[in-house]
């Protein structure tokens, strides 16, 4: 899940403009980019790209202290990068980081942290100050039931607060917010189900989902985003979990709002509804989540599986198939991206 924003980076006054340089695993002060956020289950560090050419991409790294992480997201206006932690089991802010100066390797302290209520956090969704995280982790005990949990914290300063849990009757992955509605990936499904006006439910409790549907020609669903500005939705595909290699794909849906009202309740949505990219020549096995660029159409993609990790690109995708990707970066155990542009 990552919703595509604004983002404007501009050197302070007092950092040189002579260090303001442009340097492989250097951070970048540049006046208007497109940057790729990415977390990893392998150091927990946050890896950013500059990816507004995908032919002269350039990484920076912040070491973090935690050790592994999964869902990320980026505020331009607070200069915010979040993170749900799977080490603390909590959600982490760093602040005051891209408008530093520009040095090779950087290592950051949370300044914004709540308490630590997760068991196995994935993605992260966020909603003005409501910060959801979807838990994988069984939520009754039981573990013939399939269960989850929604993570609700609200920030306010320096701390995550946690307002309410919510309890789903089927295990998640990928969420991402439409105006006031909450997409969720069905794991271990080909489903994806909703949750209209879903920060309305305050209270800890049982929620089922307001509609859910089967998405054809996907085996199990990871990860999920929503670009606004085309109406495209995109969900990936990590096929047989033992297959981290070479069985992943992901399946882009234009004109979604449309499409997915059409489609009833328990209904499947059709392969001829969408458009596939998977094959040998992706470098997917197991892609568990998306960002994507609607004005470029550029898919990202955090693979966890295929060489260890990678951070994927394709931007031909219209056609779909056994694409090759224009961008391939080695990310071990990547798990997630969320892309900031101007």
């Amino acid at each position: 899940m990552k919703t595509i924003k604004t983002f404007a980076i501009i050197c302070a006054a007092a950092i040189s403009l002579s260090s303001c340089t442009n340097n492989d695993n250097e951070i970048t002060a540049l006046v208007s980019t497109n940057l790729l956020f990415t977390s990893n289950n392998s150091d927990g560090n946050v890896n950013i790209y500059n990816v507004n050419n995908l032919n002269a991409v350039t990484k920076s790294t912040l070491t973090t202290s935690t050790t592994a992480a999964d869902g990320i997201y980026y505020n331009g206006d607070e200069d915010l990068i979040v993170q749900s932690s799977r080490t603390t089991f909590g959600v982490e802010g760093y602040t005051g980081i891209t408008t530093n100066t520009p040095i090779l390797s950087t290592t950051v302290t949370a300044n914004i942290v709540g308490s630590l209520d997760m068991t196995s956090p994935r993605e992260l969704a966020v909603n003005g100050d409501f910060y959801v995280v979807a838990d994988n982790a069984d939520a009754d005990g039981n573990a013939n039931t399939k269960d989850g949990k929604l993570f609700i914290y609200t920030k306010s300063g320096n701390q995550f607060t946690l307002r309410n849990t919510i309890t789903t009757n089927f295990k998640l992955w990928g969420i991402t917010f439409i105006g006031n509605d909450l997409y969720a990936i069905v794991d271990t499904t080909s489903e994806l189900a909703v949750f209209t006006n879903f920060l309305n439910n305050t209270s800890t409790t049982t929620v089922d989902a307001t509609k859910q549907i089967a998405i054809e020609g996907i085996v199990r669903t990871h990860g999920i985003t929503y670009d606004l500005s085309t109406d495209t939705m995109i969900l990936t595909d990590i096929g047989d979990a033992t297959n981290g290699q070479d069985d992943g794909g992901f399946q882009i849906i234009e004109n979604f709002t449309r499409k997915f009202t059409a489609t009833t309740n328990g209904n499947t949505l059709a392969i001829t509804e969408q458009t596939r990219v998977s094959g040998t020549n992706t470098l997917m096995g197991n892609p568990v989540d998306v960002a994507y660029d609607g004005e470029t159409k550029t898919v990202f993609i955090a693979e966890a599986g295929n060489g260890g990790g990678r951070i994927l690109a394709f931007n031909t995708i219209n056609n779909g198939g056994n694409l090759t990707p224009v961008y391939n970066s080695d990310l071990a155990a990547a798990s997630a991206v969320f892309l900031y542009k101007n």
